[in-house]
């Protein structure tokens, strides 16, 4: 299961665009925390904070707490939205996360034994068809990251969704059967070069 991050958060008493606004000359992001059968909750939160998480990536599947009202939440980050100009974050949107409730996330691969594998060790190139894969988890069960061996594979080889790690509970979106994540590639040959050796090899 995914680590669970904490975060500092206020509550906001009033709605609208106007306190929008307000909330943003006092250097906060509004947003909103809605979901688990319950009324949305209208929140701040210093945008320093929004870009640490999305500066350390993962942040679609990255499980956060934080207190409203003496209750704790446990949510993920459904949205942020940015200044169309300054790329500042000025929105957010929490979706609150209740047991038993299935979700749909995006998940990452973290690929490990690149330079193990047989393939490019002869000089083939790794291809990366995914480098995330959105999934249907309970929230029990929501992964960190899906982990990748590529250690064994030669030229030609694939690694397929049946082949990740950490996936137990997780169903694919995609409706297509054991999709692809990655290919080691022939390497590849310059033609110039190609050219240069066939017309050395017939000067000979």
């Amino acid at each position: 299961m995914a680590k669970v991050t904490t975060l500092e958060i206020s509550q906001r008493a009033k709605a609208g665009k106007g306190a929008a606004r307000a909330t943003r000359r006092e250097g906060m992001v509004p947003g909103v925390v809605y979901g688990g059968k319950k009324e949305p909750a209208l929140v701040s939160i210093d945008p320093r904070i929004i870009m640490k998480e999305l500066h350390r990536g993962a942040w679609h599947s990255r499980l956060y707490q934080f207190s409203i009202g003496g209750e704790q939440v446990h949510a993920l980050i459904r949205d942020i939205q940015f200044h169309p100009v300054s790329d500042a974050p000025i929105h957010i949107d929490f979706l609150r996360l209740v047991p038993g409730q299935s979700v749909h996330v995006q998940v990452g691969i973290t690929f490990t034994g690149e330079d193990e594998a047989p393939g490019i060790k002869r000089g083939g190139v790794l291809n990366i068809a995914r480098h995330s894969v959105d999934v249907e988890v309970p929230v029990e069960n929501i992964p960190e990251h899906f982990t990748v061996d590529l250690s064994k594979l030669d030229i030609n080889d694939n690694v397929r969704w049946d082949d990740l790690q950490g996936t137990e509970h997780s169903t694919p979106t995609l409706h297509i059967p054991n999709f692809v994540i990655a290919s080691i590639a022939p390497p590849t040959v310059d033609e110039e070069s190609e050219d240069a050796s066939e017309e050395a090899a017939e000067a000979k």
